[in-house]
């Protein structure tokens, strides 16, 4: 039962998926830190950018327009920091300006298949 456990915490996928959750994580943080000062920017331009208070006709759409605008800047931050430089890297990649990384060697080919054969048994 334990070699089980073991084997199931050392497939690379799961160090993979633990790697991206750790990544992830300390990406979120970067991106509220990010976002805590576009809110300052637009609480000195304008006011205090939280609309909690705000109830047209008594009705509380304040926490909502606050959440709101909270995710319209976390996507445009992952989107401006994230999507357009890795679609500006996959246009040069296909335009032949950045070379695609080299295929592995038929050796290596051949490693791994071995590796991957032995773990089967």
């Amino acid at each position: 039962m334990i070699k089980g456990f073991k084997d199931f915490l050392m497939r690379g996928n799961v160090i993979d998926l633990a790697v991206a959750v750790v990544i992830g994580t300390a990406f979120a943080k970067v991106v509220d830190a990010f976002v805590k000062v576009i809110m300052d920017l637009l609480g000195k331009a304008g006011g205090t950018p939280n609309f909690s208070d705000y109830r047209p006709g008594g009705v509380a759409f304040g926490a909502f327009l606050t959440a709101l605008i909270g995710f319209l800047l976390v996507a445009a931050v992952v989107y401006f920091i994230v999507v357009v430089p890795m679609n500006h890297l996959a246009e040069r990649r296909k335009a032949g300006i950045e070379p695609e990384p080299e295929a592995p060697s038929e050796e290596v080919i051949l490693l791994t298949e071995i590796r991957d054969s032995l773990r089967a048994r």
